[in-house]
This record gives C-alpha cells, structure tokens and sequence, in this order.
C-alpha cells in the first residue's frame, strides 16, 4: 500500500532537507493548540440574552448538557489540559506502533485526528453541547500525541550529524503554531461573526480542514532513509568529549522504560517544563500584577486613565507574544548547542541559567524594572522550548535510534504531568498568598523560588543520567526481528547512495510552503511585541 514504511523508503533522487519541512508542516498544525486561549471569551457569548444568574446556578452536569446557557471560561478550559493530557497518552500508547508503521501513515492519521478533531469540536458548538466539545477535544489529543512524535525517528536517521538541529527544526513548529493560528482565528471568527455573535463554530470547521490539507501533505513528503544510511563524507565521531554519551547499540521500547535513565529523563523533562509552563500560563498577570501603573509611568493603579489601562493590556499581550517568540526560537536554538556542547552539558546549562534567573525575578520587580523582568522571562521561555527540542536527541544519545520515536513517546507523559501540575501551581499558590493578604505586586516571590528549586531537581536529574548498562541493550536477534517488523534489510540495498539528490526547485518550494505562514507570525508577533516598547 502507499501508506506502508517500506513505501517511503527513499531513492537515489531525494535530498534529506526536504523532511524538515514534511515536519514542519505537522508541528505548525498542532501547534495552534498554545493559541487556543484566543477562543475561551468568544465561547462564554455564543447564545445571547441568556439568564445569567439561572445558568451560573446549574451543576456541572446539567452544564454538560444545558443548550440554553453560555458557557464560562472555567467550562471550556479544559479542552486544553484534554489537549496536554492525551497528547501524553496517545504518544505513549502508540509510539511503538508508529515505529512499524511509518511517518507517512502516522502523520496522515494525525491529520484526520487533528483536522477531523476540530471539525468535530465546530460541531459541538454549533449545537452548544459541551460534553460533545469535550469527546471532540479527546480526538484532537490523539491527533496532536501522534503528530508531535511522528518526525522524530525519522529526522534523527536522517541527520546522524545534526540531531539536536534536526528535531530543534521540527518542534520550533510546535512552538511557533499559535503565532500563525491564533491571529488566523481571530480573523476567522470576527469574519464569521453574525448578529454580534462570534463565529466560533465555522472558524473551527475551517481550521480543520486547513489542517488537514497542511498535515496530509506534510505526511505524504516523508520519506525514510534506508538502514546503514549516512551523510556524504560524514563518519561517526569517536566517543569522546561531546559525544562520550551517545551509545553505538540500541536499546528497545520495552525494555527502556526499566532503565534508570529512561527516569532520569523523564524527571529533566517534566521539571523543566512544570517550571516554564507555570510562567506562560501567568505572564500576561503577573507583569500586571507585579508592575501594575508603573508600566506607564504611574505611581498608582487609582490615578490611571481609560488610555494608559489600554496602553497596560496592550504590553501585557505584547509580553505574550514575545514569549512565544523565544519559545520557538529557543528550541531551534539550544537543540542546535547541544549538537555542539552535548545533550548532558546543554541541560545543565539551562538549569543552572534558569535557577538564576527565577531567583532574580522577584528583585527585578522589588526595583521597579520591567525591562530586566520582560527579558529574563524570555530566557526562560527560550530554555522550557529547548528542552523539548533536545529530548528526543538526548534519547537517541542514550538509547540509540532504532526505537527513538517509541520511546519519546513514552517519555512525554512527562509532559501532561507537567502541563496540568504546572499552572495548577503557579495559580494555587498567587491565589493562596492573596487569600492571605500578600500585596499583589508581591504575590509571586514565593512561587518563583519554588520554581528555581524543581529546576534544581531538574539539574540533579540530568546529573545522574549515564551511559545505559550493556544489560539493556538488544541483541542481533531482537534488532533483526525489529527491522523485519518494518521490513527493513539488515543493510539496505543501495543504503550508500541514496538521498544525493539536489535540493532544487522541490526543496526551496517545500520550504516556502512551511517558511512564507511562519514569517506572517513572526510579523504579527512583532508588531504586538512593539506594544511592550
């Protein structure tokens, strides 16, 4: 069949840039669901001249069910952490079936999960039923679990030389998706909009089908290299310095989640990330909070005018905007140094630097300076994206290629922990010290130190991670029933000489497909970021 593994090996012709981009077109679609928040209010006024105070009354159960009542922001927000939550689970569940299968057949099915997730969910509100919105959010978590781990394998084995760049490419996309999507949806639901109603289902519909064209294609330009394949001219560096910790053997699905290691990275992961999401799910308040009218230039919240509050909101989501920026830069970025200074060492680089700037936080905003406070969240948005483009590199260090995408999707549970430990901290804890009459400018000392010390966990972590004892790894036996499972050669024919090809008019078309969406966010993020200067 065209969907099968054995059909996308590649030829003679093809040239290995032209998978980034297959990637890229996948990680931009998925991506949109950092940019989701932009749907919660134009989702709490889809049926108007509702009675307020009767709806506000009802349970949560009659909620699920009610068609009369808008919903709150607190009902349909959810459909994020469903979001986070499966993504984990579906990458886990299926991560060594897509090792079998094949990106083209992954990536296609993420396409309909995805796509045909969000076409599901316009559905759902166009009736106003929320159980439905939250059936249709579980679809779209498979989508996004299967998307978000299917290049993985395959970027690795086609750039031995660049790992950390190569996957750094791919999931930069995931970061970058809601630059592109969220300026696209609200422009889509303020064109749909009748009757001072905001068109939240049909923008969902044609998103999904946007995503699925985008996705399908990004599916079917895969390609995979075939075994023993390399570079031209590249041979593998000796063990030493950097590379001391990539391993030369394999190690299987099954077996890696019995290895220490496998723990050690897992808890890099999700500290790291429980860290950077607790601060982007606040930035936008806590700029607010811990700078309030000096922002503008005034002493006190009281004596602002209807301008300057505008002129406050404005920079606040231009804070928004800049963090996603340095969320996807920063993962092309460290992924690209770690190449370089090795996946251990660029890990503990970042939680060192991250452990000092989180301590730093709080006394940028005792003194009163916004500036040093915008930019040292940003360093912090650039580390929590880079931690994830370099994972799926670190596992290909420590556990070998053969089963990197299963095993990564394994190791991003990590990630729904994260997502829903994260913010649950950061809220819990501003709340608990207003509670208690903690001035609002003061409110996040104790959650930003706490914040530094699961980096420091992080850091521990990372330390302890080592080379995998020679017990866990495959065996020739267990490697050849492996590559017949995906019907691969022991040494592929022709191995040497494919992917030669020329980049050409194909790759620079690939790549303007993928490149022309990503300049327009970096253009609307920039003319928001201009809001904070």
């Amino acid at each position: 069949m065209l969907l099968d593994r054995n059909k996308t090996v590649a030829g003679p012709g093809f040239n290995r840039w032209l998978v980034p981009p297959a990637a890229l077109a996948i990680h931009l679609s998925i991506g949109m669901a950092y940019g989701f928040s932009v749907f919660w209010l134009p989702m709490t006024r889809l049926i108007p001249h509702t009675d307020a105070a009767a709806c506000a009354a009802q349970g949560f159960i009659a909620g699920l069910f009610a068609t009369t009542c808008n919903w709150s922001v607190p009902a349909v927000t959810p459909v994020f952490e469903i979001f986070i939550a499966m993504l984990g689970i579906s990458a886990a569940i299926w991560g060594g079936w897509l090792e079998h299968a094949g990106p083209r057949k992954a990536g296609l099915i993420a396409a309909f999960c995805w796509g045909g997730g969000l076409v599901l969910l316009g559905a759902a509100v166009s009736v106003h039923a929320l159980w439905l919105v939250y059936l249709a959010s579980v679809l779209c978590g498979i989508g996004q679990g299967l998307g978000y781990i299917t290049p993985v394998s395959t970027l690795i084995k086609w750039f031995p030389d660049r790992r950390g760049m190569a996957t750094g490419l791919a999931i930069m996309g995931y970061g970058g998706g809601a630059m592109i999507g969220a300026p696209l949806a609200v422009w889509l639901m303020a064109h749909f909009a009748s009757g001072g109603v905001p068109g939240v289902a049909q923008t969902l519909m044609a998103m999904g089908a946007i995503y699925f064209v985008f996705m399908a294609g990004g599916a079917f330009g895969f390609r995979v290299s075939p075994d023993g394949w390399q570079p031209a001219g590249w041979t593998r560096p000796a063990n030493a310095g950097a590379n001391a910790m990539i391993t030369r053997a394999n190690v299987l699905l099954n077996t890696a989640w019995k290895t220490p290691q496998f723990w050690l990275i897992w808890g890099v992961l999700c500290l790291n990330v429980t860290a950077g999401i607790g601060v982007i799910s606040m930035a936008s308040p806590m700029l607010q909070d811990v700078f309030g009218a000096k922002l503008v230039g005034v002493d006190t919240v009281a004596a602002l005018t209807g301008a300057q509050k505008a002129e406050i909101a404005a920079a606040a989501a231009g804070l928004v905007g800049l963090i996603s920026l340095f969320n996807a830069l920063g993962r092309i970025f460290w992924a690209s140094l770690s190449d370089r200074i090795g996946r251990k060492t660029m890990y503990s680089l970042i939680f060192v630097i991250g452990i000092v700037v989180y301590g730093l936080l709080p006394t940028w905003g005792h003194l009163g300076v916004p500036a040093l406070f915008v930019l040292s969240v940003c360093i912090i948005l650039s580390m929590y994206g880079g931690g994830f483009a370099t994972v799926p590199a670190y596992l290909a260090d420590i556990f070998g290629t053969q089963m990197v995408g299963a095993i990564h999707g394994r190791l991003i549970t990590a990630w729904s922990v994260a997502g829903v430990a994260g913010p649950a901290l950061i809220a819990g804890l501003r709340q608990f010290q207003i509670d208690h009459g903690v001035a609002h400018n003061l409110v996040y000392d104790i959650t930003l130190y706490v914040m530094a010390f699961l980096l420091f966990g992080g850091l521990v972590c990372n330390l302890f991670v080592s080379p995998v004892d020679a017990k866990y790894h495959a065996t020739e036996a267990q490697l050849a029933r492996e590559r017949a499972l995906r019907r691969e050669e022991p040494m592929a024919a022709g191995a040497q000489i494919a992917a030669r090809g020329e980049f050409g008019s194909r790759g620079l078309l690939a790549w303007l497909v993928v490149g022309i969406p990503f300049l327009i966010g970096l253009y609307i993020v920039g003319t928001k970021v201009a809001a904070l200067f």
